[in-house]
């Protein structure tokens, strides 16, 4: 049987990989083992990809809803757009879980011109020039082209002193970060210039998927008892993660969140960074 991709493209279905994918959604192996049964009776020769994520997605949220909340992290990630500005913010969110001190949307004079950085992050001796690729397509690449563009920017940037949060350094990495996949081009270009490149299933052990599972800065666009129009409120709101929602509660009077409506949201807020999960 075959699953007809975003792009059109006709590839064979892989029982193996839509198991993988529910087990990623934090299900039991019994519940995922349900989810998979009931899917296979609807599955039909050239289904399509999204009708089957759809199909995950609803029989998972029957269970609980903080596994389609999980499940769905990939499409929430898209939903941060469409023009990427949210995702740079989130972007910059993962990096101030680890220590960093981060901030977006900064122009700096390099050597030749001027250059404007989606994120800006530093901790003790390490200041970061951070790129980020936003794309909605659900299959897209980023090709060698874009690490080699970004290659020479941080030659642009390097060796000169800059001024950020009250310290003066000089650029000491870049990082290369993305939504989408890297071609193995890229991937090739990208290990033999030690650049640091992260994807959406890049590097295979750190990869964003499982940063975001391992230490939970899910974008509230993974919340299904927010609909699109109050998630937007919330982004507009700079309420990025989730975890600000539990935080600050506050940020659902934004929505007009009556009592009942803001106890399920907090509830499936609270679930979802309550049980990170392991590597499966």
């Amino acid at each position: 049987m075959q699953v007809k991709k975003y792009s059109g493209e006709l590839v064979p279905f892989n029982p193996d990989s839509l198991r993988h994918s529910l087990s990623r959604s934090g299900a039991t192996a019994d519940e995922v083992e349900k989810v998979f049964s009931q899917i296979k009776h609807k599955l039909y020769d050239g289904i399509s990809t999204r009708e089957l994520y759809e199909l995950a997605f609803e029989l998972l949220k029957n269970h609980r809803n903080v596994y389609a909340a999980r499940y769905s992290l990939k499409k929430a990630l898209r939903d941060l757009g469409p023009e990427g500005f949210y995702f740079e913010k989130w972007v910059s969110k993962l990096f101030q879980t680890n220590g960093y001190e981060a901030i977006t949307g900064q122009t700096i004079q390099g050597h030749a011109v001027t250059h404007e950085i989606d994120v800006i992050a530093m901790k003790e001796n390490e200041l970061l020039a951070v790129e980020c690729k936003f794309r909605n397509d659900i299959d897209a690449k980023i090709s060698v082209t874009t690490p080699m563009y970004f290659m020479s920017r941080i030659k642009d940037i390097s060796d000169i002193d800059y001024t950020f949060f009250q310290k003066t350094k000089k650029i000491t990495s870049g990082w290369l970060v993305t939504n989408a996949y890297f071609t193995t081009d890229s991937i090739k270009f990208g290990k033999h210039y030690n650049m640091n490149l992260l994807g959406w299933d890049y590097p295979k052990d750190n990869s964003l998927k499982l940063r975001v599972d391992d230490n939970g800065e899910y974008p509230i666009t993974c919340l299904t008892t927010l609909n699109t129009r109050e998630k937007t409120l919330l982004l507009k709101q700079q309420c990025i993660l989730v975890k600000e929602i539990v935080r600050y509660p506050k940020f659902l009077q934004h929505i007009r969140a009556d009592a009942q409506k803001t106890k399920k949201v907090l509830m499936e807020a609270q679930g979802l960074i309550d049980s990170p999960l392991e590597h499966v």
